[in-house]
């Protein structure tokens, strides 16, 4: 007859042990064609009309509650058409 070892298990602990995760936060990649750069324009110039002064990129951004990546490629689009102009190293409607 074999004799049945007796094994001990430690108790279990009713506390949670607090693991935290690191979580790699994706920033949103800007699409780059015309229609999104041509929306982005739209709301850089907006912004412009509404603050009615100049403003700088970050400002821009700001006001016109995009990314400042956004608001390069919408001033871009507007520099080109003659719309905006560098006032002191800030953007204002030409």
């Amino acid at each position: 007859m074999t004799e049945k070892k007796e094994t001990k298990t430690a108790p279990k602990s009713t506390a949670k042990k607090a693991t935290t995760k690191k979580v790699a936060v994706k920033k949103p990649a800007v699409v780059i064609n015309a229609e999104n750069v041509g929306f982005k324009a739209g709301d850089v110039y907006n912004a412009l009309v509404a603050e009615a002064k100049a403003l700088s990129v970050s400002e821009i951004a700001k006001v016109a509650k995009i990314t400042e990546e956004e608001a390069y490629l919408g001033i871009g689009w507007l520099f080109k058409e003659g719309k905006v102009k560098d006032e002191n190293s800030k953007i204002v409607l030409a």
